[in-house]
């Protein structure tokens, strides 16, 4: 039998020593190929993995800085708070990690795994990914008690914003809460659990007020505990920022709106800053800076009084007789009147077959254009109308700075409306009517303006015609945006009117007479929904709803010293009775140093805005439904005022 082990049966393949000596070299070039990829090629990569093991960087946050009002008292701070984080690179077993946080803090494990997956891809490696913005110390306590056993967690330090005076403020200050991914990718400063400004001045001076961090590089071990640090940057504080905004005023006008819905302005018509401003109802800043549930969230977004809408520059109303004044100094830079030119009214003006009502059915009798202005005569005001047209209005009114936003340093400004032919021909595909300029001249129809278009526009016609910037930080550069079309004859005129209207017994602000002080105003009733037969039977116990809304627009001078003031009282019935006092009593606390609510309640709407009958929508829609057959003013002429009380 033949022998298969015998060394004549192996023999040995051709070229096989040279094969088997490629295959070696191949294996090892392999090896060194794969030996430079790693330390050559990507040898920084490692070398910066082996340092965050051993050194982390470390983020130290900046303090925000204070805000003041212009006397300096504290209306937003900084105060400690304690954040949870996890190092994923540091966690061995993050499922149970997760679940032991839940059982810590109470949050619930679906909550928490869903932040987690949320934030994962945004964080960087060995950075903390916070899990719970806002610890107790008692949930701290926990925490620390059981740290050692479940490497990862680490509790943060930071600054958490406080308002003083969260509901007095909220629509001036606005509120802070954690940067979403646009912010933080638009801002490479930012990273997760930053705190960024969202509204009012908060959100425009963000990045003066939001400073720097510091830095920190940590040594540790590898199971991440601490051996040392070094400091490598100091956080550098926000600016502290003086506001313009008097808090004593601020807080008068709260209380004197409160439980209805409405705003108050006081503007120094010289410099353009804002003294106060009121919005009513408003909500707590501190509310966000603690983090919303979505219960809170939703009940503040649905709200039917829009807590959220700032109602002095975010809101637009019909301004009523208030517009009068705008109406009356287009009358004098067009020359379409003489002052001392008389109009007879009867108490209606027909226009066609429609009759146009004046506020006082049985008429004025012959009044010219101060009184006109002092009784607020509606059927002087139509004649007018209808010598200037709307187009002349309408750039009059522009020209005066109506029809675009202030410019102030709040977002969301709205610009309201000044009608045009070409604006409602787009709008409604049909042509302006003459009715139309009627409901114009009285501040109706389809004109809109906020109660701070208002307040620059009395500034102007007092202050030399400058149309001012609105200015919210103290000390600010004045601007001039503008300047109104009138003579400086022509702006006394209708000042001197406005005296005449708080001074005069007939006049309809003879709530604002101050002793001692130089005051003029103008009251304003605005329509917002048509008056049926049956609306007119109920007077002023018309549902709170469908109630006309109040205006006094105003301004007080002693020596160098004057101030404008506007009042707008969403649902007020009448401007005299339902704006005229809060007026007044802001006038007596700028002038006479009284700050303290008049002793007897401020009259306005019998029924709160809070009360449940009230909660429907305050906030009327900025362009009125289109006309079907006829103009809303030749369906039901406009009430206007009140008589004077």
């Amino acid at each position: 039998m033949k022998n298969l082990l015998s060394a004549s049966s192996h023999i040995m393949p051709k070229h096989g020593a040279a094969l088997l000596q490629f295959l070696v070299l191949g294996l090892f070039c392999l090896f060194a190929v794969r030996l430079w990829y790693l330390q050559i090629h990507l040898g920084e990569v490692f070398t910066e993995k082996s340092r965050n093991n051993q050194l982390r960087v470390e983020y130290m946050f900046a303090p925000r800085g204070f805000l003041r009002d212009r006397n300096g008292e504290l209306l937003a701070v900084n105060e400690p708070a304690f954040a949870l984080g996890l190092v994923r690179e540091d966690c061995d077993d993050i499922p149970a990690t997760l679940a032991k946080v839940a059982e810590l803090t109470d949050i619930p494990l679906d909550r928490l795994n869903e932040i987690y997956n949320r934030n994962k891809p945004k964080v960087k490696s060995f950075e903390p990914l916070v899990l719970a913005p806002d610890l107790t110390f008692e949930t701290i306590a926990k925490i620390e008690g059981v740290s050692v056993r479940w490497p990862g967690l680490e509790i943060l330090s930071r600054t958490r914003r406080k308002y003083n005076y969260g509901h007095l403020l909220s629509h001036v200050l606005g509120y802070v809460s954690e940067a979403n991914e646009a912010e933080m990718q638009a801002d490479p400063t930012l990273s997760l659990g930053d705190f960024v400004g969202k509204q009012g001045l908060e959100n425009r001076l963000d990045s003066a007020l939001r400073g720097a961090k510091g830095k920190r590089l940590i040594e540790v071990d590898v199971t991440g505990r601490r051996l040392s640090q070094e400091q490598q940057g100091e956080p550098k504080a926000g600016e502290e920022t003086f506001l313009s905004i008097d808090l004593g005023l601020q807080q008068l006008g709260h209380k004197l709106l409160a439980g209805k819905s409405g705003a108050v302005i006081v503007l120094d018509p010289d410099t353009g800053e804002v003294h106060a401003l009121v919005s009513e109802p408003s909500y707590d800043s501190n509310m966000f800076t603690n983090g919303l549930s979505s219960a809170q969230w939703a009940q503040l977004r649905d709200d039917p009084l829009h807590p959220l809408q700032n109602r002095a520059t975010q809101s637009v109303y019909p301004p009523g007789s208030v517009f009068k004044l705008v109406i009356a100094a287009a009358g004098l830079h067009y020359g379409v009147i003489d002052p001392k030119e008389t109009v007879q009214c009867s108490g209606e003006l027909a226009l066609g077959s429609h009759v146009f009502r004046c506020w006082k059915h049985s008429g004025h009798g012959t009044v010219n254009f101060e009184r006109a202005l002092v009784e607020s005569c509606d059927v002087y005001f139509y004649k007018l109308g209808m010598k200037l047209g709307v187009d002349r209005m309408s750039a009059f009114a522009k020209a005066s700075g109506f029809g675009s936003p202030t410019g102030i340093d709040l977002p969301h400004e709205k610009g309201g409306l000044i009608a045009s032919r070409e604006w409602k021909l787009k709008r409604f595909g049909v042509r302006w009517t003459k009715g139309e300029d009627l409901n114009m001249s009285i501040g109706q129809g389809y004109t809109v303006t906020s109660p701070l278009q208002v307040a620059r526009y009395i500034g102007a016609l007092i202050s030399g015609g400058r149309l001012m910037r609105p200015a919210l930080i103290k000390g600010e550069a004045p601007q001039v945006t503008g300047t109104l079309p009138l003579t400086e004859a022509q702006a006394a005129i209708i000042k001197r009117a406005m005296v005449a209207t708080v001074e005069d017994p007939r006049g309809t602000c003879r709530r604002a007479l101050t002793p001692g002080v130089v005051v003029g105003a103008k009251t304003g009733t605005a329509q917002v929904v048509r008056l049926t037969d049956e609306l007119k039977r109920m007077g002023d116990n018309v549902p709170y709803r469908f109630r006309d809304h109040a205006w006094m627009a105003g301004f007080g001078e002693r020596g160098n010293k004057r101030f404008v003031v506007v009042v707008m009282v969403e649902h007020g019935l009448h401007g005299a009775s339902g704006a005229g006092p809060v007026v007044k009593a802001m006038l007596d606390a700028l002038f006479l140093g009284k700050k303290e609510l008049p002793p007897q309640d401020v009259a306005g709407a019998a029924e709160p805005a809070s009360s449940p009958a009230a909660r429907l929508e305050a906030v009327e829609t900025q362009f009125p439904e289109p006309p079907q057959a006829l103009p809303p003013a030749f369906v039901d002429p406009p009430r206007q005022e009140a008589p004077p009380e």
